[in-house]
Formats: structure tokens, C-alpha cells, sequence
């Protein structure tokens, strides 16, 4: 099995960065497999060199994601003027990474690749919201990672309840997976805080939702001390300054304040319960900000998300990893699975995508990240895009269509969109934020973001970023057909139209209402 493998990864990757980091983490996998077949007989799991070693029981790390939902970097440690003391001192205790990327800039497509450690693309979980109903299983070979965890004794839960307080509506997790394909399954043991401390070791995650469009959002500065003043926000240039936009960006950091009071909770209590030096804690987001040109838009807004590593003390610190320092190596959503199973002496599956970042077993580093969307709701779409340490290569396959083609769901939910299109219509919009409402999109984008960080200035043609827009081209196009993109099979119009008719039952009641309403506040 390991030789068919071996020779069918071979064959297809052989020619690139991909297939020599595959090879060789094929090698160090199987071989990796055999010593902890051969000495598990024998009871060997010393992981830990410090004095302050584990407990008896103790041999393995737990290990915690704390999963936000819906944000970008826009932390008080990455340099943003908000306050989160919580996680900047997650931050000050672990290794925070610059460059983290999701696969997907949105929640089930970017969830299905880092539950699975595959691309969204190559499992054909890529269409967001898709297979909810057909019974559409994983390619074989692939399960969720929990799967993995649970082979090795470990504990799995996905919190809900964090307190022992049922009646506490806002200290709790909401459970999501939100996954493109079914499991067969229970993926997770338990939904509680209170079954972690007598189940170690334990793999769990809690996922919050502050920072999701919807009440959590809409309530969140009533839970923190010092609401954001609109007046003093920050937001990207191709955003219009007006009194929407600014609202909406005091409450998307109101919401990332409310979260920060949730991560403080959860760290006090594992360290009042004893259990967080035994625990490796991870701070992430699924995708970027809930607003346009991020959510659901594979640029850095919507593919860069935070991503912190906190190290337990009673375990031997891994090669490359300082308290406190910053590791600017790039890093993709499906690399935190891969590490995840590393750090609890689990063999990585073969056929898995992700790669080893940090630990023993880490695999040479990325020269590229790579992401794209699809399917959303109702709106068809196909993008591809990756990236290097510098500059960011998009490929719109559908050209045709508008960058705000219409979704109700974010109509209805981004008021900055309606702004824009009614300041759209007035002409008040300069050429940078109505580069939005055009009709059509490039092809092909091409952005230096070093220089242009909020990825304005498309360099498609300039003939000085010609040798590296044919890298990127061409390393993109050995990545889809390596990968086995199944973005090309277009989904049939009997799955658009449901969605169309889903969207516009859900939508367009509400949509015209509020028009309507507008339009009398106006008149009056």
C-alpha cells in the first residue's frame, strides 16, 4: 500500500516544490509510522525533556484551536489600533505567524480543508454550502482529522458549554463544522468544557462567532467596557468614508473586543483547572472580515487570518519556536491539521495535503500558498490565486461577471454594499472604490504587496513584473492539475436554480422591504 502510494505521488509530483516536499514527507512519514508501530509495543512516549515534566497520564500534549469566525489580522498584537489584551498576550507567551493563509474565503469550504488537511478543491468541498443533502462522502483515503486523533486515544470535543453554568448564554462555543461532505460518524466525543480535564489527553476546539454577521455581531458592544468611536476607525481606501462605513467597521472591532473577553475566559480556565501547560493552544480564524472584498473574496482581506501558537511549558519547546517572536514563514489553514497530528505523535496520513510547520517532523518551508472560491449561495463563481513572499497572482475564470455580482445574502448583511451602490449611482464614488462596480473583472490580477498592501494597482501588464507573473502563472496551473482541481466541473443549473430560489425566498422580502422603507424616510 505504502509503494502504490509512493508511486502514485511520485509521478505526479515529481517536477516541483510540491512534489519534492511530498517525497520527502512521504519518506520521513513512513518511516516515522514504523518506529512508533515498533516502539508503542514497548511503551516509549517520553516527549518531554524539561525538568517540569508530565504526569503520568500525561504523555501526550492536549491540544486546543480556538476558532474565530468571519476576521482578519486586526489584532492589537498584529499592530491594529484595537484593544485585545487577551489574545496579545496569547501573543507575548507564544509565536504569533505574519503570513497564515486559509485555503478558502469562506466558512465551509475553508472548514472542510483544515478539518480534512486537503484542499477544498481536491476533495470536492469547494462549493460553498454543497452536499448538505446527496449523502456525498469524503474521497477515500480522507477523513475529518478528529478520525486520526481518536485512532490515538485522544479525546475529542467541540465545546459548546464552557462554563458548569447552564444558564450562561454568552461564555459558551457555538459548535460549528459546517462541513461540505457527511461523516458517518460522531467527529467529536463531547460538547463540554467539563469533560476535557478528566480526558487527557484531549484534541478540542470552541468556535466563536463575535465576529460573524448576525446577533452575536449586532450585540457585541454590550458586552465590552469601551465601544469603538467611529470617527476614529481604519478601514481599506477602496471603502468610502461615510458614516456606514464607519459604523460598520466600530462594531466589527466591537466584536473582536467581545471575542478577546472570551479567549481571556477560556485561558483562565485552563490554567485555574491545571491543565494549561499540559496544552498546546492555537488562536485562528476560518477566513477574513465579513465585508466586501474579503468574505468570499480570495484576496489577502479575504484569505489572511490570524494565527498564534502558545507552547506548553511542561513540554520540550520545538525547533523554531520563541515565546514572544514572530515567524514571518508562510503558512496555509491545512498545515495547522498536518502539525496538529505531528505534535500528538500521529504518523501524517500519506495522501494528506498539509504540511508540518513547526515541530520535529517539520517539512521545508512554502514558496507558495495557495486559495480560491467558488460556488457561494446563489452566486456562481470560479477564482484561483496564489502567492509568494511578496507578490499575489488571481485568475478569474468567469471574466464576464460583475466584482459585486448579486448575493442576497451579503445585500442584506453588508450595508456597506448598498452604500456603495447608491453612492455608485450618484457618481460620488472616486476611481478606487468604483473599481468595485464594474461590469466585468481582468482576467488575471497581479498584485505587489509590499508596495500595495491593499491590492489597488493591478501590475497584469507591466512589463517589469513579467518574469514573475509567468512563475506564478505557472506555478498556479501545475497546482490545479496536480491537485486535481474539481473546480472544472461546473455544477449543473438544477443545483443554481435551487439556490437561487433558496436565496430569493430567504431575501427578497426583506430586501424590499427595507426599500421601501427607505424610500418613505426619504420622502418624508
Amino acid at each position: 500500500m505504502i509503494a502504490k502510494h509512493l508511486s502514485s505521488w511520485c509521478n505526479r509530483n515529481f517536477r516541483t516544490e510540491i512534489g519534492a516536499a511530498w517525497i520527502s514527507t512521504v519518506l520521513k512519514t513512513s518511516i516515522l509510522a514504523l518506529v512508533v508501530y515498533v516502539f508503542s509495543e514497548h511503551g516509549v512516549h517520553n516527549l518531554s525533556a524539561q525538568e517540569n515534566q508530565p504526569t503520568a497520564n500525561q504523555k501526550r500534549p492536549n491540544i486546543l484551536w480556538l476558532i474565530a469566525e468571519d476576521m482578519s489580522p486586526h489584532l492589537g498584537c498584529y499592530g491594529e489600533d484595537i484593544e485585545t489584551p487577551a489574545i496579545d498576550r496569547l501573543a507575548e507567551e507564544g509565536m504569533r505567524y505574519s503570513h497564515a493563509y486559509t485555503t478558502a474565503p469562506v466558512c465551509s469550504t475553508s472548514r472542510s480543508a483544515f478539518m480534512t488537511g486537503m484542499y477544498q478543491t481536491s476533495i470536492g468541498a469547494h462549493n460553498h454550502r454543497s452536499h448538505r443533502t446527496d449523502g456525498y462522502q469524503l474521497p477515500e483515503g480522507v477523513q475529518v482529522i478528529t478520525e486520526y486523533f481518536k485512532e490515538a486515544e485522544y479525546f475529542t470535543a467541540n465545546i459548546r458549554q464552557i462554563t458548569s453554568d447552564p444558564k450562561e448564554r454568552f461564555f459558551r462555543g457555538t459548535g460549528k463544522t459546517d462541513w461540505n461532505f457527511s461523516v458517518n460518524s460522531e467527529p467529536f466525543d463531547s460538547d463540554k468544557w467539563s469533560d476535557l480535564q478528566n480526558n487527557q489527553p484531549f484534541y478540542a476546539q470552541i468556535n466563536f462567532s463575535e465576529t460573524h454577521r448576525g446577533q452575536d455581531w449586532d450585540n457585541a458592544h454590550k458586552h465590552i467596557k469601551n465601544p469603538v468611536n467611529p470617527d476614529k476607525v481604519q478601514f481599506p481606501p477602496y471603502y468610502p468614508d461615510h458614516p456606514v462605513t464607519r459604523s460598520v467597521w466600530a462594531q466589527y472591532h466591537n466584536a473582536i473586543m467581545a471575542l478577546d473577553l472570551k479567549i481571556e475566559r477560556v485561558l483562565y480556565q485552563l490554567k485555574s483547572e491545571g491543565i494549561l501547560e499540559n496544552t498546546i493552544v492555537v488562536f485562528m480564524s476560518d477566513h477574513g472580515a465579513a465585508m466586501p472584498r474579503s468574505k468570499q473574496w480570495p484576496y489577502e482581506s479575504g484569505l489572511r487570518i490570524p494565527l498564534i501558537i502558545r507552547w506548553p511549558k511542561n513540554f520540550q519547546t520545538p525547533k523554531g519556536w520563541s515565546e514572544g517572536c514572530v515567524n514571518d514563514r508562510l503558512v496555509t489553514s491545512i498545515d495547522l491539521s498536518a502539525s496538529s497530528l505531528a505534535w500528538a505523535g500521529i504518523p501524517r496520513p500519506l495522501v494528506m495535503q498539509g504540511r508540518v510547520f513547526l515541530g520535529a517532523d517539520e517539512d521545508p518551508e512554502r514558496r507558495f500558498v495557495f486559495g480560491g472560491r467558488d460556488r457561494g449561495d446563489e452566486t456562481v463563481d470560479r477564482i484561483r490565486t496564489v502567492r509568494d513572499e511578496r507578490f499575489r497572482y488571481i485568475r478569474n475564470f468567469m471574466p464576464e461577471r460583475p466584482f459585486l455580482q448579486l448575493n442576497r445574502y451579503k445585500e442584506w448583511s453588508y450595508p456597506i454594499i448598498g452604500l456603495m451602490r447608491e453612492l455608485h449611482a450618484k457618481g460620488e464614488l472616486n476611481d478606487v472604490q468604483s473599481y468595485l462596480m464594474n461590469p466585468t473583472r481582468p482576467a488575471e490580477e497581479l498584485y505587489d504587496l509590499e508596495n500595495d498592501p491593499h491590492e489597488i494597482h493591478n501590475l497584469i501588464h507591466s512589463p517589469k513584473h513579467k518574469e514573475r507573473l509567468n512563475l506564478l502563472r505557472a506555478t498556479l496551473n501545475t497546482w490545479m492539475v496536480e491537485t486535481n482541481d474539481q473546480g472544472r466541473f461546473i455544477e449543473s443549473e438544477e443545483i443554481h436554480q435551487f439556490w437561487e430560489n433558496q436565496m430569493k425566498e430567504s431575501y427578497d422580502q426583506r430586501l424590499l422591504k427595507r426599500a421601501e422603507k427607505k424610500a418613505q424616510d426619504l420622502h418624508e
